[in-house]
C-alpha cells in the first residue's frame, strides 16, 4: 500500500520543531526536562499526526470546503463516537476536573456530568432536526429565519465561546507541557499553541476525526495506567476517599446540598442549567453531527458520546482525589499551581515508565482537542461571516483556504486569553456562559418556533446581554452594574464593585431572551413575516467541476 508523502509532512514539522526544542534546553538551558515523558510525547505525537494526515490524505484533498467542514458527511458512528467524545474529554475535561476536585470538592466537579447530559439532550432533540436539513454549521438555521446578517451577530458568542474553550485547552495543554519540560506556564502555553495551531491549518475534519480516535485510546491509556500506582501511594482508595471526605465535609458529594453550598446553592444550579444547556449551542458540537451520514448516526453518535464523557471523567476525579490528600513534602513540596495537579500526580506518584507513558499520551490526547475547537470557530467564521457579507460569490476552493487562514487568527487569539486567565476551570465554566445565555434561546427558536422572526431574535440578544454582563465576570475582570440579590460579600472588589453574584441571573437572562424573541416575534409578524427552514443546497462555484 502506498503512503502518500503528505502524511509525512505534518509529522515531520511536528518532530522536528520538538526536536530543536528538546536540543535548546539541553544545551543552552538548566531547565529539569523529565526526558522520558519528552520522548514518550514525541512518539504519541508522531502516531497521532502520521494516522490523522495519512487517513486524510485517503480520505479528500481538502481542497473544498465540504471536505474540510464536514468530511464529506462519511464519518460512520464508530468514528463519530470517538471523536465527538475526544472533543469533549480533552484538556479542559480533564485536567479541570481534576483541578475542581482537589482544590474546590466534588460538589463543583459539575462540567464532566453537565456536558455529558448536553450531548444526551443534544442527541434526543436537536441532532436530528440539524443533520435533516444538511445544515454546513450551527448558525444556518438562525441565518434561514433571522436572515444572514443577524445571524453574523450571533457569531459573536459562539466565537467567544469557542476561543474560550481552545484557550482552557491550551491552558490545560500548557500544565502538562510545563511539567514535561519543565518550562514556565506562560512558554509552555506560546509553544502548546504554535503545534496545534499549525497541525490544525494543515487538516480538515476527516485529520481531526481519526486523530481523536487516537487520542481517546492514548488519553484512557494514560490515565487508567496512572491510577493503581496513585492510589497504592497514598494507602488505597478507601483511605483516600475517608481523608478527603473529612476535608471537604458535605461537599465531598456530586449532589448539592445547603450544608455544603451555603449561599452558593442557587449559583450551583445556575451552572449546573448553564452546563447543560449551554453544551449544546457549539459549532463543535454540531460539525461532527452534521458530519454523520445520516439522521439516525447523528442522534446516536451524540447519545453514546455522552455515556463515554461520564465514564471518562471517573479517573481524572480520582486522581484529584489522591492528590488533595496525598502528603506532598516528601515529594518536594504542593504543586506550585492548582491546575497542574493532575500531571504532577503521574509525575511524582508512578514509576518512571509509567509516568512516561501517562504524561506523553495525555499531552498528546489533550493537543488533539485544540484542533476541533479551532476548526469549528474558523469554519463558522468562513461560512456564516466571510461568504454571506463579503463575498457571495465565492468559490469552494477559495472558503477552503479562508477556512485555513481563520485558523490562525483564532488560534492566536485564544493563546493571548490562556496566557491572562490561570484557570483551567473558570475557563471551562465561562465557554458554555456566553453561548447558554444568548445563543442557546435563538437556536431553539429557530429550530422549533415556526414564528420566530428577526426583529424578535434582535430583542432577545439585546435582553439576554443586558441581564448577563449586568452580573459582571469576574474571570474577565467586568464589574457589575445591575444590584442583583445574594451577593457574595467575601468577594473581591474590582473597581469598586463586588463581581461575585450569587444570584441564579444567567440563567434568568436565558430565560428572558427565549421569551423576549417569542413575545416579540408575535408582535411584528407583519413587519416582519416568519420564514420557513428550507434544506440547504449542496454545493458552490467551483465545487464537483
Amino acid at each position: 500500500m502506498k503512503i502518500p508523502i503528505k502524511a509525512f509532512v505534518p509529522t515531520a514539522i511536528m518532530m522536528s520543531f520538538l526536536a530543536a526544542v528538546g536540543g535548546y534546553l539541553y544545551f543552552f538551558t538548566n531547565n529539569e526536562v523529565f526526558w522520558g515523558g519528552f520522548i514518550s510525547m514525541l512518539f504519541f505525537y508522531g502516531v497521532v499526526f502520521f494516522m490523522g494526515s495519512y487517513i486524510a490524505a485517503q480520505k479528500g484533498d481538502n481542497s473544498s470546503e465540504e471536505e474540510v467542514m464536514l468530511a464529506g458527511r462519511s464519518i460512520p458512528l464508530w468514528i463519530a463516537i470517538f471523536t465527538m467524545s475526544a472533543t469533549w474529554v480533552g484538556g479542559g475535561y480533564i485536567n479541570g476536573a481534576a483541578e475542581a476536585t482537589y482544590s474546590s470538592g466534588l460538589v463543583w466537579v459539575q462540567a464532566p456530568w453537565g456536558y455529558a447530559l448536553s450531548l444526551i439532550v443534544g442527541g434526543l432533540f436537536f441532532a436530528q432536526k440539524m443533520r435533516r436539513y444538511q445544515f454546513k454549521t450551527m448558525l444556518d438555521p438562525l441565518a434561514q429565519r433571522f436572515g444572514e446578517k443577524v445571524a453574523a451577530f450571533f457569531f459573536l458568542p459562539a466565537l467567544t465561546g469557542e476561543i474560550f474553550w481552545t484557550a482552557a485547552i491550551l491552558s490545560a495543554l500548557g500544565s502538562t507541557f510545563g511539567v514535561v519540560l519543565g518550562l514556565d506556564f506562560q512558554s509552555s502555553i506560546v509553544l502548546s499553541a504554535l503545534i496545534a495551531i499549525a497541525y490544525t491549518a494543515l487538516g480538515g475534519l476527516w485529520a481531526v476525526a481519526l486523530t481523536d480516535v487516537i487520542q481517546m485510546v492514548l488519553l484512557l491509556l494514560g490515565l487508567f495506567i496512572t491510577i493503581p500506582y496513585a492510589l497504592d501511594f497514598v494507602g488505597g482508595w478507601d483511605t483516600a476517599w475517608a481523608a478527603y471526605q473529612v476535608k471537604f465535609g458535605a461537599a465531598a458529594s456530586l449532589l448539592p446540598s445547603t450544608e455544603a453550598l451555603g449561599s452558593y446553592y442557587w449559583n450551583w444550579w445556575d451552572y449546573a442549567l448553564l452546563l447543560i444547556f449551554g453544551g449544546i449551542p457549539w459549532q463543535v458540537y454540531f460539525q461532527r453531527v452534521l458530519s454523520a451520514k445520516d439522521e439516525k448516526t447523528a442522534r446516536n453518535l451524540s447519545i453514546l458520546a455522552g455515556v463515554v464523557c461520564l465514564i471518562a471523567a471517573i479517573p481524572p476525579i480520582m486522581i484529584g482525589v489522591v492528590g488533595n490528600v496525598a502528603d506532598w513534602s516528601t515529594l518536594g513540596g504542593t504543586p506550585a499551581n492548582s491546575l497542574e495537579i493532575l500531571p504532577m500526580v503521574m509525575k511524582s506518584m508512578t514509576p518512571s515508565i509509567v509516568a512516561t507513558i501517562g504524561l506523553g499520551a495525555v499531552a498528546a490526547a489533550v493537543m488533539s482537542s485544540a484542533d476541533s475547537s479551532i476548526l469549528s470557530s474558523s469554519s463558522m467564521a468562513s461560512w456564516n461571516v466571510y461568504r454571506p457579507i463579503l463575498d457571495p460569490q465565492v468559490s469552494s476552493e477559495k472558503l477552503a483556504k479562508v477556512i485555513k487562514s481563520c485558523i490562525w487568527i483564532v488560534g492566536i487569539a485564544a493563546t493571548l486569553i490562556a496566557l491572562q486567565v490561570k484557570s483551567i476551570y473558570a475557563l471551562w465554566f465561562l465557554c458554555s456562559d456566553f453561548v447558554y445565555c444568548l445563543l442557546f434561546p435563538a437556536l431553539v427558536c429557530a429550530l422549533f418556533d415556526p414564528k420566530a422572526n428577526k426583529y424578535g431574535a434582535i430583542a432577545g440578544l439585546l435582553i439576554a446581554a443586558v441581564l448577563r454582563f449586568g452580573g459582571g465576570d469576574a474571570t474577565l475582570g467586568i464589574p457589575t452594574f445591575i444590584n442583583y440579590p445574594i451577593i457574595d460579600a467575601g468577594a473581591e472588589m474590582l473597581d469598586g464593585v463586588r463581581v461575585a453574584v450569587l444570584f441564579p441571573f444567567r440563567t434568568l437572562a436565558m430565560i428572558s431572551g427565549l421569551i423576549s424573541i417569542i413575545i416579540v416575534s408575535r408582535m411584528t409578524q407583519k413587519q416582519a413575516p416568519p420564514q420557513e427552514l428550507q434544506l440547504v443546497e449542496v454545493g458552490l462555484k467551483g465545487e464537483n467541476g
